[in-house]
């Protein structure tokens, strides 16, 4: 029997716990808003950023950007439209891409060389320093930003929300 690789349970399992969170948040915005989500999809986090939409098209994305080089493989490029249902597909094909990943691609992937692109810089960083400090702060820090933008637009989402772990009392708020 061989062993998983320890890079695979710090990658994939994580990357499917954003997406599924993500995912949470997006059903409840649709049950929740109904009619207004497409203007709540436009709601930015703060003038000049990506509208919520945008920042859950990017976090999915950015957990394909993470995995896939970790796996030694080509990032697939999920496209469609920035709407409720758009928006779950790419969740749905997301999950189903990383649930493929054999976990025996991500042999060695601590010390693979990742080339990629942050911004307009170039990134060449060993699989480690990749996850750590490039990977998982994107996904958080798109997911953070569209669960912003979907609060301010309405939707009373908390702590809780964002990671499934937290419970408050109703009527809580940190003020």
């Amino acid at each position: 029997m061989t062993e998983t690789p320890p890079f695979y349970h710090a990658c994939v399992p994580v990357m499917l716990r954003a997406l599924g969170r993500l995912d949470a948040t997006l059903a409840r915005a649709t049950r929740e808003l109904g009619p207004l989500l497409p203007a709540a999809l436009e709601t930015r986090p703060a003038p000049g950023m990506l509208p919520a939409g945008q920042q859950v098209a990017t976090a999915v994305q950015f957990t394909l950007r993470t995995a896939f080089p970790l796996a030694g493989r080509r990032t697939p490029e999920l496209r469609g439209p920035i709407t409720g249902d758009g928006l779950a597909g790419r969740l749905a094909e997301a999950r189903a891409l990383l649930e493929g990943l054999p976990p025996a691609d991500f042999g060695g992937a601590e010390a693979r060389l990742v080339r990629g692109q942050a911004g307009f810089a170039d990134l060449e960083l060993p699989g480690a320093v990749f996850l750590s400090d490039f990977g998982l702060p994107n996904v958080y820090f798109h997911h953070a930003m569209a669960h912003v933008a979907l609060k301010q637009a309405g939707l009373g989402l908390g702590k809780a929300d964002f990671d499934g772990l937290h419970i408050y009392p109703d009527g809580f708020s940190f003020g």
